[in-house]
């Protein structure tokens, strides 16, 4: 009989979290026995000796990079993009990857999207949209736009560099990476000079409670032929409630934390998941999360 696996999820504030349903959802599917936490962590090095007793945990924030120096091992994906929230733990000792960017890319599979051989704009570049950018470098030729606020130009330009050098290092020569404003996008939608097979929204514009707002316009969204938005909360954000306008496919963000967390199974186990029962999953999962949040409000 397998062992009960100790395992949490760790942040702070972590306040109310998505990740036990999820995770006790999960582990029913796999068949492993389980005991799931919240840990709020203020002083994650005080933690460390709590931690190394879990079999395994996911990060939230604010220790997806404040974990990294205590790791014994990271993995490829994680060190690109400098953020850790799936931790493995053997005999003590703490092993970290992401399963961010994966969790995007099968998130838009399963719902019937790729980020192979696609023409791509990426709002955003913080953490989540260097996990989504590298794994969409991942696939040769790739074709990306990095969409940016005039104050955060040089961070925009310093993941292009990153995400140009790891190409290359892969012996990729035809990609191409593109940094545009805001206001340069705007422009080019009004002259409708471009368009791109999928938006992908990774910033937290439209997130709970401040919904209403979107991080581009309809003009924007017109210019798309799939919106991907990763904010979950709530089901549909003003973004997503564009697209369905415009009529562009929209695709929310309960995918991508349902199969994120899936990968972190895989991370953990070897587990793979069928997609009847992640996309069943990501339904209970925004059913439950308008239960807790209320189902009244909209982007």
């Amino acid at each position: 009989m397998t062992r009960v696996q100790n395992a949490a999820v760790i942040g702070h504030p972590i306040g109310h979290t998505m990740s036990p349903f999820i995770q006790h959802r999960l582990f029913e599917l796999s068949g492993i026995p389980m005991e799931y936490k919240v840990l709020d962590i203020p002083d994650l090095e005080a933690a460390l000796p709590e931690l190394k007793k879990l079999d395994c945990f996911n990060i939230t924030i604010p220790h997806k990079n404040a974990i990294i120096p205590y790791l014994n091992g990271i993995d490829d994906r994680a060190r690109l993009c400098g953020s850790v929230n799936t931790v493995k733990v053997v005999d003590g000792r703490l092993y970290g990857s992401t399963s961010d960017g994966p969790g995007a890319s099968v998130a838009l599979s399963i719902h019937g999207e790729s980020i192979r051989d696609k023409e791509i704009l990426l709002l955003g570049n913080g953490g989540a949209a260097r996990a989504i950018a590298f794994v969409i470098a991942e696939h040769p030729n790739f074709h990306l736009t990095i969409a940016h606020r005039d104050s955060s130009y040089e961070k925009a330009m310093k993941l292009a560099d990153s995400l140009a050098a790891f190409a290359r290092s892969r012996g990729d020569k035809d990609f191409l990476i593109t940094v545009q404003s805001y206001g340069e996008l705007e422009a080019e939608a009004r002259g409708r000079l471009k368009r791109y097979d999928l938006l992908v929204n990774a910033t937290s514009v439209g997130m709970y409670p401040n919904v209403g707002v979107s991080p581009v316009s309809e003009g924007i969204v017109s210019c798309c032929n799939a919106v991907f938005d990763a904010v979950y909360n709530p089901r549909k954000t003003k973004l997503l409630l564009l697209a369905e306008k415009a009529g562009v496919k929209a695709i929310g963000g309960m995918g991508m934390l349902v199969c994120q967390a899936a990968y972190s199974h895989h991370i953990w186990y070897g587990t793979e998941f069928q997609n009847k029962d992640l996309l069943q999953l990501i339904e209970d999962a925004n059913a439950e999360m308008e239960r807790i949040f209320g189902g009244n409000r909209h982007g």
